[in-house]
């Protein structure tokens, strides 16, 4: 292990995921989610109707794409809706129409509340950077680039995979890995020799069966068991446990 960066010697590239890793929107993110599936679920089943939770976003929409989140959590209650089309308004049945409802909500709630970085993080990046590893940001957001334009962060990413890249480059999303191995081979370094970043569980899973050289989980919430049954080979509150210092 390094002294400095706390990661093994042979790591050249750090893929970090935004929400939650970067930016404390991981509980703006969360509310969103609560605040459309609640409604949703009220207007289908009357007041008896069971509250998304914290296992509900944990299991299913955490790190996911916006679409697949809506998917699997209508899946675990037994709930299909057609997809629709990715303009379909906010007020659509459809999965695109729910998704486009939370991005709505989660966009309001960022304007209102405004988005911060973490510190520890943005000391961590200075220092990757300083010992001259390449980085990226992986994320299943589409409005990745305005919040790291928002608290000043997009020039410590050599490269950004996010939603809107994703889409263009038709990568499935976390759990999958196809985003965290794109990131890796546009900054031109092997799997092996990058260490992923994550809060989420889906992206627990992305990094180990990417095969990724080191993955770190964040524990923002309480889940550090759940990190390590998802493939963290090391689990942290936060990245300045790591080390980092010049």
């Amino acid at each position: 292990m390094t002294t400095d960066l706390g990661l093994p010697e042979d790591i050249q590239a750090c893929l970090f995921d935004l929400d939650g890793v970067v930016t404390r929107t991981a509980v703006v993110h969360a509310a969103a989610w609560k605040e459309m599936f609640d409604a949703f679920l009220r207007d289908r089943e009357g007041e008896r109707f069971r509250p998304f939770d914290d296992h509900d976003y944990d299991e299913y929409v955490d790190g996911r794409p916006r679409g697949d989140g809506v998917r699997a959590f209508l899946a675990s209650r037994g709930i299909e809706l057609p997809g629709g089309d990715p303009d379909n308004p906010p007020d659509a049945p459809t999965v695109h129409g729910l998704g486009n409802r939370k991005n709505t909500l989660v966009l309001e709630k960022i304007r209102t509340d405004g988005v911060e970085a973490y510190d520890g993080t943005l000391r961590y990046l200075e220092a990757v950077r300083g010992h001259g590893l390449r980085t990226a940001i992986v994320s299943s957001s589409a409005n990745c680039r305005d919040v790291l334009r928002s608290v000043d962060a997009e020039h410590f990413f050599d490269v950004r995979v996010d939603g809107v890249v994703a889409a263009e480059r038709k990568l499935p999303g976390k759990p999958r890995p196809d985003t965290f191995l794109a990131a890796a081979d546009d900054l031109g370094v092997e799997p092996a020799r990058c260490a992923v970043f994550e809060d989420a569980l889906a992206g627990m899973d992305a990094g180990r069966s990417g095969r990724f050289g080191y993955v770190v989980g964040v524990d923002r919430v309480g889940q550090t068991d759940a990190l390590y049954a998802h493939g963290a080979d090391v689990v942290v509150k936060d990245l300045a446990e790591l080390g980092g210092k010049e």
